[in-house]
Protein backbone atom coordinates (compact mmCIF):
# COMPACT_ATOMS: atom_id res chain seq x y z
CA UNK A 1 0.00 0.00 0.00
CA UNK A 2 1.38 3.37 -1.04
CA UNK A 3 0.99 6.46 1.14
CA UNK A 4 0.33 9.59 -0.88
CA UNK A 5 1.15 12.90 0.78
CA UNK A 6 -0.84 15.80 -0.63
CA UNK A 7 0.33 19.38 -0.21
CA UNK A 8 -2.60 21.51 -1.30
CA UNK A 9 -6.01 19.85 -1.07
CA UNK A 10 -8.11 21.98 -3.38
CA UNK A 11 -9.85 20.86 -6.56
CA UNK A 12 -7.04 18.78 -8.08
CA UNK A 13 -5.45 17.76 -4.76
CA UNK A 14 -8.80 16.70 -3.33
CA UNK A 15 -9.64 14.73 -6.48
CA UNK A 16 -6.28 12.95 -6.38
CA UNK A 17 -6.99 12.08 -2.74
CA UNK A 18 -10.38 10.59 -3.69
CA UNK A 19 -8.91 8.51 -6.51
CA UNK A 20 -6.08 7.36 -4.24
CA UNK A 21 -8.26 6.05 -1.43
CA UNK A 22 -10.59 4.42 -3.97
CA UNK A 23 -7.50 2.52 -5.20
CA UNK A 24 -6.60 1.45 -1.66
CA UNK A 25 -3.82 3.94 -0.95
CA UNK A 26 -3.42 5.85 2.28
CA UNK A 27 -3.42 9.64 1.98
CA UNK A 28 -2.24 12.45 4.23
CA UNK A 29 -3.86 15.70 3.11
CA UNK A 30 -2.65 19.18 3.99
CA UNK A 31 -3.28 22.79 3.09
CA UNK A 32 -2.11 26.25 4.04
CA UNK A 33 -4.89 26.76 6.59
CA UNK A 34 -4.12 23.83 8.91
CA UNK A 35 -5.29 20.24 9.46
CA UNK A 36 -8.37 21.28 11.40
CA UNK A 37 -9.85 22.78 8.20
CA UNK A 38 -9.66 19.42 6.41
CA UNK A 39 -11.78 17.32 8.75
CA UNK A 40 -14.77 17.31 6.39
CA UNK A 41 -12.61 16.03 3.54
CA UNK A 42 -11.02 13.39 5.77
CA UNK A 43 -14.45 12.22 6.93
CA UNK A 44 -15.53 11.91 3.29
CA UNK A 45 -12.37 9.99 2.35
CA UNK A 46 -12.70 7.49 5.18
CA UNK A 47 -10.25 5.46 7.29
CA UNK A 48 -7.39 5.54 4.79
CA UNK A 49 -7.14 9.33 5.11
CA UNK A 50 -5.72 11.69 7.69
CA UNK A 51 -4.91 15.39 7.80
CA UNK A 52 -1.60 16.95 8.72
CA UNK A 53 0.68 19.86 8.09
CA UNK A 54 2.55 20.18 4.79
CA UNK A 55 5.65 18.86 6.52
CA UNK A 56 3.77 15.86 7.89
CA UNK A 57 2.33 15.10 4.45
CA UNK A 58 5.81 15.38 2.94
CA UNK A 59 7.29 13.07 5.57
CA UNK A 60 4.52 10.47 5.35
CA UNK A 61 4.24 10.21 1.59
CA UNK A 62 5.97 7.58 -0.50
CA UNK A 63 4.82 9.84 -3.32
CA UNK A 64 4.01 13.48 -2.64
CA UNK A 65 1.56 15.55 -4.67
CA UNK A 66 2.19 19.30 -4.76
CA UNK A 67 -0.94 21.17 -5.81
CA UNK A 68 -0.35 24.78 -4.85
CA UNK A 69 0.24 28.07 -6.71
CA UNK A 70 3.70 28.71 -8.11
CA UNK A 71 4.01 31.75 -5.84
CA UNK A 72 3.82 29.40 -2.82
CA UNK A 73 6.64 27.06 -3.87
CA UNK A 74 9.01 28.62 -1.32
CA UNK A 75 6.74 27.36 1.49
CA UNK A 76 7.21 23.68 0.59
CA UNK A 77 9.32 21.76 3.14
CA UNK A 78 12.30 20.54 1.12
CA UNK A 79 14.11 18.25 3.57
CA UNK A 80 11.45 15.51 3.94
CA UNK A 81 11.05 15.36 0.15
CA UNK A 82 14.66 14.35 -0.50
CA UNK A 83 14.81 11.28 -2.73
CA UNK A 84 11.04 11.17 -3.30
CA UNK A 85 8.92 11.53 -6.42
CA UNK A 86 7.10 14.86 -6.20
CA UNK A 87 4.06 15.13 -8.46
CA UNK A 88 3.63 18.74 -9.56
CA UNK A 89 0.06 19.46 -10.65
CA UNK A 90 0.36 23.23 -11.00
CA UNK A 91 0.43 25.81 -13.77
CA UNK A 92 1.97 29.27 -13.90
CA UNK A 93 -0.54 32.11 -13.99
CA UNK A 94 1.20 35.51 -13.75
CA UNK A 95 -2.07 37.24 -12.86
CA UNK A 96 -2.20 35.06 -9.72
CA UNK A 97 1.45 34.25 -9.05
CA UNK A 98 3.13 37.49 -10.03
CA UNK A 99 5.83 37.50 -12.69
CA UNK A 100 8.85 35.20 -12.62
CA UNK A 101 11.39 36.23 -15.22
CA UNK A 102 12.63 32.68 -15.85
CA UNK A 103 9.08 31.53 -16.53
CA UNK A 104 8.16 34.54 -18.64
CA UNK A 105 11.20 34.04 -20.88
CA UNK A 106 10.86 30.27 -21.06
CA UNK A 107 14.25 29.73 -19.45
CA UNK A 108 12.50 27.45 -16.95
CA UNK A 109 9.16 25.69 -16.82
CA UNK A 110 7.17 25.97 -13.59
CA UNK A 111 8.16 22.38 -12.79
CA UNK A 112 11.76 23.34 -13.51
CA UNK A 113 11.41 26.10 -10.94
CA UNK A 114 10.02 23.60 -8.43
CA UNK A 115 12.86 21.19 -9.18
CA UNK A 116 15.35 23.99 -8.54
CA UNK A 117 13.66 24.70 -5.20
CA UNK A 118 13.69 20.97 -4.31
CA UNK A 119 17.10 19.87 -5.60
CA UNK A 120 17.09 16.52 -3.79
CA UNK A 121 13.56 15.54 -4.85
CA UNK A 122 12.48 14.11 -8.21
CA UNK A 123 9.80 16.35 -9.71
CA UNK A 124 7.33 14.83 -12.16
CA UNK A 125 4.76 17.02 -13.91
CA UNK A 126 1.30 15.41 -13.99
CA UNK A 127 -2.41 16.24 -13.49
CA UNK A 128 -1.87 19.85 -14.66
CA UNK A 129 -3.55 19.48 -18.05
CA UNK A 130 -6.92 18.03 -17.04
CA UNK A 131 -10.08 19.58 -15.52
CA UNK A 132 -10.58 18.23 -12.01
CA UNK A 133 -14.07 16.94 -12.79
CA UNK A 134 -12.72 15.05 -15.80
CA UNK A 135 -9.93 13.64 -13.65
CA UNK A 136 -12.57 12.14 -11.38
CA UNK A 137 -14.93 10.92 -14.08
CA UNK A 138 -12.50 9.46 -16.63
CA UNK A 139 -10.70 6.98 -14.36
CA UNK A 140 -11.05 3.43 -15.70
CA UNK A 141 -9.76 -0.03 -14.67
CA UNK A 142 -6.54 -1.27 -16.22
CA UNK A 143 -7.21 -2.78 -19.63
CA UNK A 144 -10.44 -0.86 -20.27
CA UNK A 145 -10.92 0.01 -23.95
CA UNK A 146 -11.85 3.60 -23.13
CA UNK A 147 -8.94 4.24 -20.77
CA UNK A 148 -7.59 7.78 -20.68
CA UNK A 149 -3.93 8.81 -20.61
CA UNK A 150 -2.20 11.65 -18.82
CA UNK A 151 1.13 13.17 -19.86
CA UNK A 152 4.03 13.15 -17.43
CA UNK A 153 7.40 14.90 -17.59
CA UNK A 154 10.40 14.43 -15.34
CA UNK A 155 14.16 14.03 -15.26
CA UNK A 156 14.44 10.89 -13.11
CA UNK A 157 13.43 7.65 -14.83
CA UNK A 158 12.87 5.77 -11.57
CA UNK A 159 10.54 8.48 -10.29
CA UNK A 160 8.64 8.47 -13.57
CA UNK A 161 8.24 4.69 -13.34
CA UNK A 162 6.80 5.11 -9.83
CA UNK A 163 4.35 7.73 -11.09
CA UNK A 164 3.31 5.57 -14.06
CA UNK A 165 2.58 2.65 -11.70
CA UNK A 166 0.63 4.97 -9.38
CA UNK A 167 -1.41 6.40 -12.27
CA UNK A 168 -2.23 2.87 -13.39
CA UNK A 169 -3.51 2.06 -9.92
CA UNK A 170 -5.89 5.03 -9.87
CA UNK A 171 -7.25 4.47 -13.36
CA UNK A 172 -4.98 6.12 -15.93
CA UNK A 173 -2.38 5.34 -18.55
CA UNK A 174 0.62 7.64 -18.94
CA UNK A 175 2.44 9.22 -21.86
CA UNK A 176 6.06 10.23 -21.25
CA UNK A 177 6.47 13.82 -22.42
CA UNK A 178 10.20 13.83 -21.72
CA UNK A 179 12.25 15.76 -19.14
CA UNK A 180 11.03 18.61 -16.95
CA UNK A 181 12.29 21.09 -19.55
CA UNK A 182 9.67 19.70 -21.96
CA UNK A 183 6.76 19.98 -19.52
CA UNK A 184 5.62 23.17 -21.30
CA UNK A 185 4.08 20.79 -23.85
CA UNK A 186 1.23 20.08 -21.42
CA UNK A 187 0.83 23.62 -20.09
CA UNK A 188 -2.14 25.96 -20.66
CA UNK A 189 -2.47 27.06 -24.27
CA UNK A 190 -1.10 23.82 -25.76
CA UNK A 191 -3.08 21.11 -27.59
CA UNK A 192 -2.65 18.72 -24.64
CA UNK A 193 -4.21 21.11 -22.14
CA UNK A 194 -7.87 20.40 -21.47
CA UNK A 195 -9.04 19.89 -25.04
CA UNK A 196 -8.35 16.14 -25.41
CA UNK A 197 -10.73 15.42 -22.52
CA UNK A 198 -13.63 17.50 -23.82
CA UNK A 199 -15.08 20.88 -22.85
CA UNK A 200 -15.26 21.90 -19.21
CA UNK A 201 -19.02 22.27 -19.64
CA UNK A 202 -19.29 18.49 -20.05
CA UNK A 203 -18.55 17.17 -16.58
CA UNK A 204 -18.35 13.55 -17.77
CA UNK A 205 -15.50 14.33 -20.15
CA UNK A 206 -14.27 12.42 -23.19
CA UNK A 207 -11.77 9.54 -22.89
CA UNK A 208 -8.40 10.39 -24.46
CA UNK A 209 -6.13 7.56 -25.52
CA UNK A 210 -2.35 7.51 -25.20
CA UNK A 211 -2.10 8.01 -28.97
CA UNK A 212 -4.30 11.11 -28.77
CA UNK A 213 -2.22 12.61 -25.95
CA UNK A 214 1.05 11.77 -27.72
CA UNK A 215 -0.18 13.55 -30.86
CA UNK A 216 -1.20 16.59 -28.80
CA UNK A 217 2.22 16.77 -27.13
CA UNK A 218 3.99 16.44 -30.46
CA UNK A 219 1.84 19.19 -31.93
CA UNK A 220 2.76 21.75 -29.25
CA UNK A 221 4.76 24.78 -30.36
CA UNK A 222 6.22 27.73 -28.49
Amino acid sequence: MTTVGIIGSGMIGGTVARLSVAAGHKVVVSNSRGPETLQELVAELGPLASAGTAEQAAEAGDLVVVSIPVKAFAEIPAKPLAGKAVLDTGNYYPERDGHFEELDTGALTSSGLLQRDLPEAHVVKVFNNIFFKHLQSLARPSGAEDRTALPIAGDDETAKAEVIAYLDSIGYDAVDAGPVAESWRQAPGTPAYGTPYGPFSDEAGTPASAAKIHAALTGAHR
